[in-house]
């Protein structure tokens, strides 16, 4: 299980991802609702999603963003980058991570770059393989950022020192 992170103790940010709008027909004709994925982050290695729907727009959006804050992750970072390459799937969203050297920026598209710019990675190559559905694009990158395993991380796991941790 992992730790829950407070998130009233973080400075986080709040960036819109996609917002849509959904309609549901009825006897006595259509229902409009608003549907919001929100990305929250402290670009400093916490970074969570969440979905909202409501029949107002601001509404979806606060709903979206009570959902990120309970949906929070601490993601394993080397520097300013990952530490190392990783495929995150959810659904037919796959996305492919590669660490960048510094300088290289965020190189990445859609909903990948918002999640990645929240959580405070600086240098990275991302690339959607797969389906470019804004939903499953951003809960296959969380999968891989969930993933990630830094050098101690993997060293502590194997019960031997870090310099000796061979790919």
């Amino acid at each position: 299980m992992a730790k829950m992170i407070n998130a009233n103790e973080l400075e986080l940010e709040e960036k819109l991802v996609v917002l849509n709008r959904v309609s549901k027909t009825v006897k006595g004709g259509r229902i409009a609702r608003f549907a919001a994925l929100m990305v929250v982050g402290d670009r400093n290695g916490h970074v969570g999603y969440g979905l909202g729907k409501a029949a107002e727009v601001p509404d979806a959006i606060r709903k979206g963003i009570e959902d990120a804050k309970k949906n929070l992750i601490e993601v394993s970072m080397n520097g300013s980058t990952i530490p190392h390459e990783i495929i995150g799937n959810f659904g037919s969203g796959k996305v492919l991570m590669k660490p960048a050297a510094p300088g290289t920026g965020i190189i990445a598209g859609g909903g990948v770059r918002y999640v990645l710019e929240l959580a405070g990675i600086k240098n990275i190559r991302a690339k959607c393989l797969r389906s470019n559905n804004p939903v499953n694009v951003v809960k296959a990158t969380f999968d891989g950022l969930q993933s990630l395993r830094s050098l101690e991380e993997v060293a502590a796991n194997r019960g031997i020192a870090p310099e000796n941790v061979k790919g």
